[in-house]
Parts: C-alpha cells; structure tokens; sequence
C-alpha cells in the first residue's frame, strides 16, 4: 500500500493540485489542527474539498486526531521544546489515542496526509506515518511531495 504526505506551504495551487492528481490520491487526509486558518489560502477546508473534487477526483476528510495538541505544537513553535521532545511526546500522544486502530486500510489506500509545513523532516505528518508502518500491519510505503 501506497501513502502520500504533502505540505500546502511554498506551493501555489497548480503545483499542489498537480502532485495531488499525478500521485492518483483517492483521499487527502487533513492532519492539521487547525483547517479554516487564513493563512492556508487554497488549503482551506471547504475551498479544498471543492478543489479536490472538481480538480483530481479526489476526497478530504480531516482527522484531528492526527494532530498534534495545540498546546504540544505551541510549546515547540515557541522553542519551548526540542524537536527531540516534541517528537517523544507527539508518539507517545498516537500511542493514548490507538490510532492504529481507528484508521481503516481503505481510508489510508493511495492516500494523502496534509499538513502545512513544507518538508516532512519536521512535520508531524511523518510521525503519523513511522508511528503507523511500526505500530501497525499496513505496511506502506511512504512519498513525501514537495
């Protein structure tokens, strides 16, 4: 099985809407905390959903529980935590909430988490999907676009 992460920052719409649709995502999965921010632009909940569709066939569903917990994501933004920390914590927050086990196969199949930061290498968005291939019998394969 195949998943796909994507961060909507330093992306205009035609490249965002492009790596959607050549990647055949059937769901972009939405593991922002907050999904109506401002500052998503196009990346804004109801403005995605209708661009999904009439762009790239595809669904949205937004997963809170996916995210991190504001006052977690806070805590590093600030550089109250480290990264090291904030990872620890944002794992041991997947563990409490079994994710594994409220996420269903056919949801994650060619498949899309969205986050807002640019690159996964400090996103929690590849945490979801390391917790997900250790913790899990999914066994997919991981692209990040950007």
């Amino acid at each position: 099985m195949k998943i796909n992460t994507i961060g909507f920052t330093k992306k205009n719409a035609q490249t965002f809407f492009n790596f959607i649709k050549h990647e055949s995502v059937s769901t972009l999965i939405d593991v922002r905390l907050n999904n109506v921010s401002q500052l998503a632009a196009y990346a804004k909940r109801d403005d995605l959903k209708f661009f999904l569709r009439e762009l790239c066939g595809s669904d949205y569903v937004h997963i809170p529980d996916l995210a991190p917990t504001k006052e977690l994501l806070n805590n590093y933004k600030k550089g109250y935590i480290s990264w090291e920390h904030y990872q620890e914590s944002f794992l041991n927050l997947m563990a409490r909430r079994n994710i594994e086990r409220i996420l269903k196969p056919s949801l994650l199949k060619d498949s899309c988490l969205l986050c807002s930061e640019h690159e996964p290498h400090f996103c929690h968005r590849r945490l979801v999907t390391e917790y997900l291939n250790a913790h899990s019998d999914f066994n997919f394969t991981v692209k990040h676009l950007y």
